[in-house]
């Protein structure tokens, strides 16, 4: 399986231009500058028609009128909001967790796990700041996911392996809000 990894678009998502190909495309939230509705309305429409036979979304900080949303109505099958919740695609189960909200909610089997904060001090920082979170850092060393993907620390763009899980931050944005990094392309095997 490949997935097509970014996140941090915060409103210049029309901006990408045609993506590279992948089985999942997943953004790790902040598909909002402001956090409007009407913000959210223009990322669906973008994200539903783009090319990927699975897509999935969390959100992020800035992406306030969604923070407390349970589901989002009428997506098309292969679109999954996942808030607090899981998909399973291709026998890997995927989980996505809200912005700030508890860590004990990510359950032990995951597979991949996508948030939108780093857990603290791997690809967090940025601005001179450890933007990551200690709390989810532990979650992550007892329950060992394969991958975990987020951004919200545009600086630390990267990727790394610590023990048995690969971390990737995509933020597409720098600290002053221009495209500067691209999207990233991930290789997962089934097993």
């Amino acid at each position: 399986m490949t997935i097509l990894h970014i996140s941090d678009t915060h409103g210049l998502h029309g901006r990408l231009g045609a993506l590279p190909p992948a089985d999942v495309l997943v953004h790790s939230g902040d598909i909002t500058e402001n956090g409007t509705e009407a913000e959210v309305l223009d990322f669906l429409n973008w994200f539903i028609v783009q090319p990927f036979r699975e897509k999935i979304f969390v959100v992020g900080n800035h992406d306030l009128c969604l923070r407390n949303a349970e589901a989002i109505e009428d997506l098309p099958e292969s679109m999954h909001f996942l808030q607090n919740r899981s998909v399973t695609i291709d026998g890997l189960m995927f989980f996505g967790l809200g912005y700030d909200h508890p860590k004990e909610l990510i359950p032990n089997d995951v597979d991949i796990l996508v948030t939108h904060e780093p857990p603290l001090e791997i690809l967090d920082l940025s601005s001179g700041v450890h933007w990551g979170n200690l709390t989810l850092r532990r979650r992550i060393e007892v329950i060992k996911p394969r991958y975990h993907l987020f951004g919200h620390a545009h600086e630390a763009y990267g990727t790394q392996q610590r023990r048995n899980t690969s971390f990737s931050n995509a933020s597409l944005l720098d600290d002053h809000n221009s495209l500067v990094h691209a999207p990233r392309i991930l290789e997962i095997s089934s097993c």
